[in-house]
This record gives C-alpha cells, sequence and structure tokens, in this order.
C-alpha cells in the first residue's frame, strides 16, 4: 500500500491542512506555543516548495479559555461565542507573527454553516479562498463561533475542512489529531488495537470503528469519518495522523502515511456538483424505485417522473432535494418541478407530464447534469 499512497501523493500541489484544538492547547485550555510553531515551519516550508496551502484551524475557543482563565470548555452557545471572540484574535496574532518569521502572508477567514449552504455565498467564499491562493497567500479558516448559533454551525472542523477541501478543489485533505489515525479498536482502552494504515471504501464495519468526540475538542474519529466521506466521494485523498509528532507533514509529502490514508473515489466531482452532495440544504426528499437507483448510481442517469415513489417537504423548482433509495439517502440534486407538481407526475412516464399539468419544462425532474452522488 505505500506505493499507493506514494502515487496519490506525488502530485498534489494544493492541501488543506485542518489541526484540531488538542493538538494546539495544553490540558489547561492554553496554547501550546511549541505545537504552533513547528506546525507553522512545517507549513511555511511546504509554501517555500511552491505549494498552496489552506489551513483550517480549531483552538479559538481554547486559546480564550485559556486568556480567561477557565478551567472546562464552555457549556452553552453564548459562552462559547463570548470566548471564541476573545480568543479568536489571538489565536490569528500568532499565527500571523510566526508565519510572517518565515516571510509568509496569512488571511483570517470565518464561514459559517450558511456561507457553504447558500448557493451565491459559496461562490464568494471559493473565489476568495482562490484570489488569495494565487497571490501566495495562507488563508487560515476557522467556523465563526462568534456569531455562529446551534442551527447553522458546524459543530466541528473536520467537516468544514472537507467541505473547504471540495470548494477550492483540493488535492489532499490532512487531518492533524491527537492519534495516529484509524485503529482497529480504541487504543487507550484496547492494548491490541492496531493502526488501519489503508481505507479503500468507507464500509458499515469501518464507520462502527469511530470512537467518542474527544475532551478538548468538539470532534472525534466519527466526524473524522463524516469528513472521509465527503472528500473521498468528492475525489479528494484524506489523511489523518498526529499532529504532535515532529515531520508528519513532512512524511505525508514524501509519501510515507504516518497515519490512515483514506482512498477516494477514482473520478472527482466538480464543485458545484461537490455542494450539491455535501454543502447544500435541503428542503424535501424523493423516494425512488430500485430501478430509478440503479439508473442513477451505475449509469449516471437523469431522474424521471417514472422513478418516484414519494415525495415529501416543501420545495420549488431550483431547491435541493434528497433523494431516497432501499438503503436511504444515496444522492442529492436540483429538481425541475415543486413538490405540487411532483406529487401529480411521479410514477407517470414523461411524455404523459404535459397532460397532467398542461405544461412541461422539462422530461427530467433531476437532470444528471444537476445530480450528485453521495455514497
Amino acid at each position: 500500500m505505500q506505493e499507493k499512497s506514494s502515487e496519490l501523493l506525488k502530485d498534489v500541489q494544493r492541501v488543506v491542512v485542518k489541526v484540531g484544538t488538542s493538538t494546539l492547547t495544553h490540558s489547561t485550555g492554553k496554547l501550546n506555543l511549541y505545537q504552533l510553531e513547528r506546525l507553522v515551519r512545517e507549513l511555511a516550508d511546504l509554501r517555500h516548495r511552491d505549494m498552496e496551502i489552506i489551513l483550517v484551524t480549531s483552538g479559538a475557543v481554547g486559546a480564550g479559555m485559556g486568556k480567561m482563565g477557565l478551567k472546562g470548555k464552555p457549556k452553552t452557545i453564548l459562552e462559547k461565542q463570548a470566548t471564541a471572540a476573545i480568543g479568536q484574535g489571538i489565536l490569528m496574532h500568532m499565527y500571523e507573527k510566526i508565519f510572517s518569521e518565515y516571510g509568509e502572508t496569512v488571511a483570517q477567514i470565518l464561514l459559517t454553516r450558511e456561507d457553504i449552504t447558500d448557493r451565491g455565498r459559496y461562490l464568494n467564499a471559493r473565489n476568495t479562498l482562490l484570489t488569495l491562493i494565487k497571490n501566495g497567500v495562507i488563508p487560515i479558516i476557522n467556523e465563526n463561533d462568534t456569531v455562529a448559533y446551534e442551527e447553522i454551525k458546524f459543530g466541528d472542523n473536520d467537516t468544514l475542512s472537507s467541505l473547504v477541501a471540495g470548494l477550492i478543489d483540493a488535492d489532499l485533505l490532512i487531518l492533524l489529531s491527537d492519534i495516529d489515525g484509524l485503529y482497529t479498536a480504541d487504543p487507550h482502552k484496547d492494548s491490541t488495537a492496531k493502526l488501519i494504515k489503508t481505507v479503500n471504501e468507507l464500509t458499515t464495519e469501518i464507520l462502527e470503528l469511530a470512537g467518542n468526540p474527544g475532551k478538548q475538542g468538539s470532534g472525534g474519529m466519527v466526524t473524522k469519518l463524516h469528513a472521509a466521506k465527503i472528500a473521498c466521494n468528492s475525489g479528494i485523498p484524506m489523511i489523518v495522523a498526529d499532529g504532535s509528532k515532529e515531520g508528519t507533514i513532512r512524511e505525508i509529502m514524501a509519501g510515507l502515511n504516518p497515519g490512515t490514508l483514506f482512498i477516494p473515489r477514482d473520478h472527482r466531482i466538480k464543485s458545484r456538483k461537490c455542494w450539491i452532495a455535501f454543502a447544500s440544504e435541503i428542503n424535501g426528499y424523493l423516494y425512488v424505485d430500485s430501478g430509478a437507483e440503479k439508473a442513477i448510481v451505475s449509469r449516471g442517469k437523469s431522474l424521471l417522473p417514472s422513478g418516484i415513489i414519494k415525495a415529501e417537504g416543501e420545495f420549488v423548482r431550483g431547491s435541493v432535494v434528497g433523494i431516497i433509495g432501499l438503503k436511504g439517502e444515496f444522492a442529492r440534486g436540483i429538481v425541475n418541478y415543486g413538490i405540487g407538481e411532483i406529487k401529480k407526475i411521479k410514477g407517470c412516464q414523461s411524455k404523459d407530464i404535459i397532460k397532467l399539468l398542461e405544461y412541461k419544462d422539462c422530461d427530467e425532474v433531476i437532470h444528471r447534469d444537476n445530480l450528485a452522488l453521495r455514497v
């Protein structure tokens, strides 16, 4: 599998690196300056190789905890927002100070889920990031904890980093954590647990290996596997590795894979389809029969009204809906008809649409160009 790692990493140019709270802070909540400086040095070295680097960082709440002298993580959204407001400035000040010592310029980007789910804001974020990268700037991204509330917060930067990777068509996503990678069992509880070096497919058995969120951070292996699903289905390889070890990033870029490598699907989906599949906000669901599911998954076909069994939700033409098959949601797409229209034409042939609606905009309920798989 070492050959597979080297093959996937040999032409990597644009890298998204996510670093977690547990890597950047001490158990007291205060910033671990040694780890922060080492991370910056390794990333600056990649920039000196003319690679494009995007950093997704946690640690704002942790930095705020240290400044305020808090012993435990804030429990309410309001407490978290206040702590993040204090910590974000501290964190960025440190990043800017250390990166500048290596001659690198950074830019702060704060995102909420609405910046990703809204198509217009998604494109604005993409254009801003690509412009910064083009000009040799290192974007430093974090969830905007200061204004985020329960309904719109990402809740973990693992998911955020995978969405960012798809947003800017990254070649590689690296999640730096406080653990080497994915194990066959919890290594803290089971001494026989073994590191899984390569995951070729996110099977049910693999997903069941996830543990609970960590003490300091909001993530855990659960969120890392969710991030892997997004990245791999977007055609982007992902590596989980221990961020506290010296030279981890350097080893990864040399194709040595010090952690767990998640192998992506054979083909890369475009940024637009990545948004449809994983970043968009859905307004309803279409339940389809096995024939329609097979046509979409295996043959890349559009969704026709004849394959629809049931429609639910509140949506209009142009909305994003989930598509439900025999084993649950397997795709999402942008509909050409509203729910009232679909309820009238579900199960019928496309040639009968005009008879049932007295007009016809399209033969397809969802055209394949507006349809993206989630499996």
